[in-house]
């Protein structure tokens, strides 16, 4: 299955709860951190939660 490559961009202070465990969801715990995850419906839903706090590095 195809994968992408999901970067944190900024912090997670100031974010909601909610927003926070999508993060620790995606893998992502550091500003700068760069994970791999499959590419599916539901993970691209997490990314367009927290689309503020990331960017998809292709």
């Amino acid at each position: 299955m195809a994968t992408i490559k999901v970067k944190q961009i900024k912090s997670r202070i100031g974010a909601s709860a909610d927003q926070k465990r999508t993060l620790l969801a995606l893998g992502l715990r550091k500003i700068s951190q760069v994970v791999e995850v499959e590419d599916t419906p539901s993970i691209r839903g997490m990314i367009r939660k927290v689309h503020h706090l990331t960017t998809v590095v292709e």
